[in-house]
């Protein structure tokens, strides 16, 4: 499906790590950081997530020229940014986490900016469109007057879904439907001067209806789900299903988009509403917005508000990203994975003959907690910094992407390689992974088992010599 994005353009800036002390500074902890990840959000957020689901996405937005853009414009490396120059610079949120916990949040550049300029080119995409989705983040791009009519023009023909935000600019006419949350939607209402409950969404909705002139308004409501009011008068509740969630970062975005592409796929309202709140309570299961962010360059240590940074670097490529530039060349991707404790002949071995099956290989690495939920607290014997070095020092290595559950599962939905790549003397459909990529058409392989060579008999040989 042909989908255009207009919006607002954020980076986001995670950075994760461990805490196990105080700062001798100030009692606050002294974070360890694993790693440093950088990623598009807001309307680049919806951009990528559709672009990964398989549509043609073009992007209608405003980048600046500094430093900020040019880390946006690697991570929707794939997309087609048709992009005006705003007079401001990039807005950035940078997130600390510790664990899965967030624990603080920094906004640089995030107040509102002048209007930036359209092109032929921006209005082009917008009139081609098969679905629409406007992620207005208040930065200016949906109060350009061109855009606002190329949008009410299309919204005559093909659905638009608009994702408002309080300090932007009001939908036009006739959208198919508007995604407030519940706060935004109280916010409204009250600044209109009414006074509805807490729980008052319905009350709310109704509100923005009148207000917004769009045929429905689908008040979203976080874990209990959304409320879908049409013009008519219907309204409709629709649950969420149950998610452990740690952080709610891009269920909207993720909500908007897929409510566009089921609303483009010929689906109702309330059906097309029902499949998107399922499928944000997915994206948010597999890890959200945080699951999607590429790895920064290797940065000096930080301190950040009383926040000790202490960055150990990044060595490893993008291999989501990469995964994706192959797959638009009409190549191969080949995954495998494993924990790669004490890397030997067998692993060398394993690694060279999955190469030869594509055109890029990409090792999918268990993480130093998830090393040790597996194989015990004396392990790994080497770091995940180490690890990702020396596979990456391996001429057969492409990329390498840590991830830090028990199974590779999430890690592979990002990646979607065709070919999975295991050792070992089973079957390829006795892998677990199988039926994971039998979701987007890919495979699994097996390829010989090394007698002799393994990780245990290597730390065991060592022990008799340490």
């Amino acid at each position: 499906m042909r989908i255009t994005v207009v919006g607002d353009v954020l980076l986001d800036v995670d950075i994760n790590g461990a805490a196990t002390r105080l700062s001798p500074d100030a009692p606050v902890p002294v974070v360890d950081v694993a790693d440093i990840r950088r990623r598009a959000g807001g309307a680049g957020l919806v951009a990528t997530v559709l672009a990964q689901d398989g549509h043609h996405v073009a992007l209608v937005t405003a980048l600046s020229d500094d430093d900020g853009a040019s880390h946006l414009r690697r991570a929707l490396s794939g997309i087609s940014v048709l992009a005006g120059e705003p007079l401001a610079p990039t807005p950035t949120k940078t997130r600390v986490r510790i664990g899965t916990h967030p624990m603080v949040r920094f906004d640089e550049g995030c107040a509102p900016a002048p209007v930036p300029a359209g092109t032929g080119e921006m209005l082009a995409a917008i009139a081609s469109a098969e679905a629409i989705v406007v992620a207005d983040y208040g930065r200016g791009i949906t109060a350009n007057p061109d855009i606002r009519a190329a949008l009410a023009q299309a919204a005559k023909h093909v659905p638009v879904v608009w994702d408002p935000h309080p300090a932007g600019s009001h939908p036009v006419a006739g959208v198919t439907v508007v995604t407030p949350n519940l706060s935004e939607a109280l916010s409204s209402a009250k600044a209109a001067g009414l006074e509805p409950a807490h729980s008052g969404a319905e009350e709310a909705g109704r509100h923005l209806l009148r207000r917004w002139g769009s045929a429905a308004v689908l008040v979203t409501k976080g874990e209990d789900g959304a409320l879908l009011l049409a013009a008519d008068g219907q309204a409709r509740s629709i649950p969420a299903p149950r998610t452990s969630v740690s952080d709610p970062c891009g269920a909207g975005d993720r909500l908007a988009g897929s409510l566009a592409v089921h609303l483009g796929s010929g689906l109702d309202l309330a059906q097309a509403a029902t499949k998107a709140v399922e499928d944000a309570s997915a994206f948010l299961a597999a890890g959200g917005a945080a699951s999607l962010a590429v790895p920064a360059e290797a940065g000096p240590a930080v301190e950040l508000k009383g926040l000790e940074l202490v960055d150990p670097g990044e060595l490893h490529p993008d291999g989501i990203q990469l995964a994706q530039a192959v797959r638009t060349r009409g190549g191969t991707v080949v995954a495998t994975g494993g924990c790669f404790d004490l890397l030997h002949a067998g692993h060398a071995r394993t690694l060279a003959a999955a190469r030869g099956m594509g055109d890029c290989l990409i090792v999918c690495l268990n993480s130093d907690e998830s090393v040790r939920r597996l194989k015990g607290a004396h392990r790994p014997i080497v770091s995940v910094e180490d690890r990702a070095e020396l596979l990456l020092a391996l001429g057969c290595v492409d990329a390498v992407v840590i991830f830090g559950e028990d199974t590779p599962e999430s890690c592979l939905n990002h990646i979607r390689p065709d070919i999975w790549v295991k050792g070992g003397d089973y079957t390829p459909e006795e892998l677990p992974e199988a039926r994971v990529l039998a979701a987007w058409g890919g495979r699994c392989v097996t390829v010989p088992f090394h007698p002799a060579r393994s990780t245990s008999g290597l730390a065991a040989a060592l022990a008799k010599v340490s």
